[in-house]
């Protein structure tokens, strides 16, 4: 008889753009999406626009992904309940802005007042680099609790 599973651990994942209205809430929402079982995922931006475009609730639903509950937040309303990895896609460097957290830059492309066909590549990169994260975090997580 085989032994259930354990659940891997989660962990808490801030995606930060610049207006927190394109990049970081795909993240956001592909990460819950496809990864909320190594992923609690939140976003954020240093200067919120108050708005997530419309576009990028458009392509997240083409691409079948919930993009209710998305909100513009800054990063101090986020940031409630401190991450364990904020994942900067501003474009300044993430060491200048975070000091004191764990941060991975991400490069980025803002698709902000851009076409459609922009903001489908834009999400299909960040797509990309959440499958790698969650890839990543699994692995990590397996290899923890072989250690354990």
């Amino acid at each position: 008889m085989t032994q259930p599973s354990t659940p891997l651990k989660r962990t808490r994942v801030l995606f930060v753009c610049v207006g927190n209205s394109c990049r970081s809430p795909m993240a956001e929402a592909l990460a819950r999406h496809s990864a909320s079982d190594v992923i609690e995922a939140t976003s954020a931006g240093i200067s919120p626009l108050g708005h997530v475009a419309d576009l990028t609730r458009k392509i997240l639903l083409e691409k079948g992904v919930n993009a209710s509950g998305l909100e513009s937040k800054g990063v101090r309303e986020a940031g409630a309940v401190a991450p364990n990895l904020l994942i900067n896609m501003t474009g300044i460097p993430g060491r200048t802005i975070f000091p004191d957290m764990i941060v991975e830059d991400w490069d980025v492309e803002d698709p902000y007042g851009e076409d459609l066909a922009t903001y489908r590549r834009i999400c299909e990169d960040i797509e990309g680099r959440v499958e790698e994260l969650a890839e990543r975090l699994r692995r990590e997580a397996r290899l923890a609790g072989q250690n354990s």
